[in-house]
């Protein structure tokens, strides 16, 4: 079953559930974080200045939620109450915890992973393939960091030290955006480019999963409550789930119809997804709400 959560401040494009029991969401054209306990109403911070483009949004080790702004070159922190702080970085977009307490995120455009540390200093670990544009990170089950190389076709991996690791795609074209760590220890991720779902685990062996839809453009990927993988289709509007044996099948997205539209119902673009606080599957779509599926 799906509900929605109509949000009327903006364009909801990153969600991540919050150690504080509540859904937080980033409004990415209108420079905004959400913050949804389920049930609730949504409360929306303001962010000045409003034109960096929130997008990837993660909790912190430090019980806070962490997000990035790729057009305002800022890494950001905002407290339970709306409190933010800034950080310089370069057109940043994928974010995450690391296991050593720092938060790590994908700089795309100089193709680089940064760790910003407890005490707000900035590290930066080249990824040596040219114009590769790092974009998701996640902690893998080896203690590094692993992330996807969007237009390098292919997946990285580095080390707490900044040792990088480059396991190149078998499919050219892959253009692979969101990744996480499986049930079953390896790391997953979707290829946008391919309409495919991947997996590798921590020797680098890498096995891909062709979708019913090759042109479903899938997005971002997370571990569901039923130890299979969760992932959504932005091209088609859709939610795909894969076992990790590799059973796929896909959910429609319900989308409401405007008053008097008889044209084909519209894509409501999800992006970011996670487990909430309630165990259910929540989904940012960027057409105007959070779907809840249950």
């Amino acid at each position: 079953m799906t509900a929605l959560t109509m949000i009327e401040a903006g364009a909801p494009y990153g969600i991540a559930a919050g150690p504080d029991g509540a859904l937080w969401f980033t409004l990415v054209h209108e420079g905004r974080v959400g913050r949804l306990v389920p049930g609730g109403d949504p409360v929306i911070h303001q962010l000045d200045p409003a034109d960096g483009q929130p997008t990837v949004i993660a909790p912190g080790p430090d019980g806070a939620m962490w997000f990035t702004e790729g057009k305002g070159d800022r890494v950001c922190r905002i407290t339970a109450d709306g409190q933010v702080t800034s950080y310089a970085a370069a057109s940043p977009y994928g974010i995450t915890a690391g296991p050593d307490g720092a938060m790590w995120f994908a700089e795309m455009r100089p193709g680089r992973i940064g760790r910003i540390g407890d005490d707000g200093a900035l590290t930066e670990f080249a990824v040596p393939v040219e114009g590769g544009m790092p974009a998701f990170v996640t902690s893998g089950p080896d203690g590094a960091l692993w992330f996807t190389i969007n237009q390098g076709d292919a997946i990285g991996r580095v080390s707490p030290a900044g040792q990088v690791t480059v396991h190149p795609l078998p499919t050219v074209g892959a253009a692979p955006v969101g990744i996480t760590l499986g049930p079953d220890d390896a790391l997953w991720f979707v290829e946008i480019g391919a309409g495919q779902v991947g997996r590798i685990d921590v020797s680098g062996r890498i096995t891909e999963f062709p979708l019913p839809d090759r042109a479903a453009r899938p997005h971002a990927i997370i571990t569901g409550p039923d130890d299979a993988l969760w992932f959504t289709e932005w091209g088609t509007g859709r939610l795909g789930r894969i076992t990790p044996s590799g059973t796929i099948d896909e959910h429609p997205i319900p989308w409401p119809p405007q008053e008097n539209d008889t044209t084909a119902p519209r894509n409501p673009e999800p992006h970011g997804l996670t487990v909430g606080p309630d165990g259910a599957i929540w989904v940012a779509l960027e057409a105007g709400a959070l779907a809840r599926i249950s």
